[in-house]
């Protein structure tokens, strides 16, 4: 008698797993919400993340973090300046096997100013495509401390180095 109740419980187990793994959600169509941001996991979609705000991607097996901004020199709106100025946003990354490492990335590519969009790391590209808010002009750049918010793109890259 205790046989027949062993099998017949170990069979419904493995029917209840089964009903299980066929009510998965495919990864495509997997959407992430983190605060108020909303991000679709297709490759070439923009992440948005606020200040201070720690995420870990599932599909670049990444942590990601957006330490800040380091500088804002981006000439505010309605005042004319020689040079539209660069914002750079400092992004803390680390892989499943990786230490941290902490990325520069500059709202635009200067390299006679050492301002880099993109950065590689553990075979992927991280690239800034976004930092808001943009500077008024009686703001000061402090004012905006903790308000800042980026967006970045990453892409599987060519390269399989842990940092270029």
């Amino acid at each position: 008698m205790l046989y027949k109740a062993i099998i017949l419980s170990a069979g419904l187990l493995l029917i209840n797993c089964k009903t299980q793994k066929g009510t998965q959600v495919p990864l495509k169509d997997h959407v992430e919400n983190s605060g108020n941001i909303t991000k679709n996991t297709t490759e070439d979609s923009v992440i948005y993340f606020n200040e201070g705000e720690n995420r870990f991607l599932d599909e670049c097996q990444m942590n990601v973090t957006f330490k800040g901004i380091s500088e804002d020199s981006r000439c505010p709106k309605d005042v004319n300046c020689i040079w539209a100025g660069v914002a750079v946003a400092e992004v803390e990354v680390m892989g499943t096997a990786t230490r941290p490492v902490t990325l520069s990335l500059a709202s635009l590519d200067n390299k006679g100013r050492n301002y880099h969009q993109s950065a590689d790391f553990n075979g992927y590209t991280i690239t800034l495509t976004e930092v808001t808010p943009y500077p008024e002009s009686g703001e000061s750049t402090k004012s905006l401390k903790g308000k800042y918010k980026i967006g970045i793109v990453i892409k599987k890259s060519d390269n399989t180095s842990t940092m270029k």
